[in-house]
C-alpha cells in the first residue's frame, strides 16, 4: 500500500519519476578552486515530494572507504600508526590468516584489500555490546587459497578492523574521531551512521530506494534514526556500551559516510590540492601520492576484478589497479572495463554501490578537475554500454 501512495504522488508531482528512471541524480563537476557546475533532478523523499539537491547528505556507500583512508593518513602523519606494522598489537588480538599464521596483516593490506579476507562470514551485522573478532575465527572470513599480500579481493570486512585500530589507537569512539580528524576541520556536514550529524543536517536526508522505487534505507521522515546502530534483538540502543576497538564495524566505515554531493566535492578538492583546501592543509602532498597510487595492478592470476556480490566473473574487470582505498580508472590492459568516461584518461578516486544507489568520486589530477555524483532507485545490475560499470554512472561520469 505505501508504494502505491508513493507512485500516486509521482503522478500528481510535476517532473515525476517513471518507474525505470532513478529517483534522484546529482552531479557536480569542480576544480582546485571551487565546484563549476551542479546538476541535480528528481527527489530526495518520494513520500513528501523533497526535491534532491547538492546540499542534502546521501550515504555515499564505499567512497566512505576513501574517506576513512585519509583519516588513517592523518594518523600516520602524527605517528600514531604505521601502514606497515602488524596491526595485531594496535587490535590487541592476533589477526593472523589461518592458512598463513606467520605472514602479519597491515593496515596497508587491509586498506588495498589484500589482506586475505572475503566478505563470506558477514562484515557488519555484530550488534553493540559484542566483539567483531569472533567473526575472524569463521573459516569463511578469509580467502583460503592465497595468502595476504599475494591477492586482491574485495572485502568490506577489512574496514571495520581499520575502524577498530582507530579505535585503539587513540581511545576515541570511530564516527566522532572522523570528525576531528576529516570532517570538522574542513567544515562538512558529514557523519558516519548519523549519530554525528546534528538536526539539520539530518532533517535533509536522501532516501535510498531500490530499483522499485521501494526506500531502503534513510527513510526517517527527517529525524534521526532511532538507533545509529544494530542492537541486538530486544537490547537497548545505549551508545555507552562502546568500547573501543571491540567492534569496528558500528558505525559502517565500510560505507555509512552520509554526505552531500557538495561537502564530498571538497574531498576531491583537497586531494586535488595535494592535502590543502581553502587555506585548511590536512595532509602532506606526500601523503596524498601515498594515498592515491596504486598498490595493486591486475595481473594473471593476481587477484578478483569485481567485487563478488555485485560483479559478474566472466564480465570486463572492475578494478585493475587500487591503491589506499582508491581505485585507478582508465587502465590501459586487455580485460580492463574500468573507464566509465570511455576517454582513457586515468582519473582516481572511489565508486559507491549499495541499496539501489550509484555514487562516484573521480579527480583527473593532471588536469586539475574532477567530478562527484549519486543516483538512488537503480538495479543492482552494472549493465553499461562501454565499461564494467553501469549505464547511469557511465551518464553520470561523463554528464549525459
Amino acid at each position: 500500500m505505501r508504494l502505491l501512495f508513493w507512485l500516486l504522488m509521482l503522478t500528481l508531482c510535476a517532473g515525476q519519476v517513471r518507474a525505470d528512471d532513478p529517483v534522484a541524480r546529482v552531479r557536480l563537476a569542480f576544480d582546485r578552486d571551487g565546484v563549476a557546475a551542479v546538476q541535480a533532478s528528481g527527489h530526495a523523499d518520494l513520500a513528501t515530494g523533497r526535491e534532491v539537491t547538492a546540499d542534502d547528505p546521501v550515504r555515499v556507500a564505499s567512497i566512505s572507504k576513501l574517506v576513512v583512508a585519509i583519516g588513517i593518513m592523518r594518523l600516520v602523519e602524527a605517528g600514531t600508526l604505521d601502514l606497515d606494522a602488524d596491526v595485531s598489537e594496535a587490535l590487541g588480538w592476533t589477526l593472523r590468516h589461518p592458512q598463513y599464521p606467520d605472514v602479519p596483516i597491515s593496515l596497508r593490506l587491509l586498506l588495498s584489500h589484500q589482506a586475505g579476507l572475503t566478505d563470506g562470514a558477514g562484515y557488519w551485522q555484530v550488534p553493540l555490546g559484542e566483539p567483531l573478532q569472533p567473526l575472524l575465527d569463521d573459516p569463511r572470513a578469509w580467502d583460503a587459497d592465497h595468502p595476504p599480500g599475494a591477492f586482491f579481493r574485495y572485502a568490506n570486512l577489512g574496514f571495520p578492523l581499520v575502524a577498530a585500530v582507530m579505535e585503539r589507537a587513540t581511545g576515541e569512539r570511530f564516527d566522532l574521531l572522523m570528525q576531528r580528524l576529516v570532517l570538522a576541520p574542513l567544515g562538512l556536514a558529514g557523519c558516519y551512521n548519523w549519530a554525528a550529524c546534528d538536526a539539520a543536517t539530518t532533517a535533509r536526508a536522501v532516501v535510498l530506494y531500490d530499483e522499485t522505487h521501494a526506500p531502503v534505507r534513510d527513510d526517517h521522515r527527517g529525524r534521526a534514526p532511532a538507533c545509529p546502530v544494530i542492537v541486538a534483538d530486544g537490547a537497548e540502543c545505549d551508545l555507552s556500551r562502546w568500547r573501543a576497538g571491540e567492534n569496528g564495524a558500528l558505525f559502517s566505515p565500510q560505507g555509512g559516510l552520509r554526505i552531500s554531493a557538495r561537502d564530498l566535492a571538497k574531498i576531491g578538492r583537497l586531494l586535488l590540492g595535494e592535502g590543502e583546501v581553502d587555506g585548511v592543509r590536512l595532509l602532506t602532498p606526500a601523503s596524498v601520492r601515498s594515498l592515491l597510487a596504486p598498490q595493486w595492478r591486475q595481473a594473471a592470476g593476481n587477484g578478483i576484478g569485481h567485487e563478488e556480490d555485485t560483479g559478474a566473473g566472466d564480465a570486463l574487470a572492475f578494478f585493475c589497479r587500487y591503491g589506499l582505498a582508491t581505485q585507478t580508472l582508465a587502465t590501459p590492459q586487455p580485460g580492463c572495463g574500468d573507464d566509465p568516461f570511455g576517454d582513457g584518461v586515468e582519473r582516481v578516486g572511489h565508486s559507491g554501490s549499495a541499496y539501489g544507489l550509484r555514487s562516484g568520486l573521480w579527480i583527473d589530477p593532471a588536469a586539475g578537475s574532477g567530478v562527484v555524483y549519486f543516483a538512488t532507485g537503480v538495479p543492482d545490475e552494472r549493465t553499461g554500454s562501454r565499461s564494467a560499470f553501469s549505464e547511469i554512472e557511465e551518464q553520470l561520469a561523463r554528464g549525459e
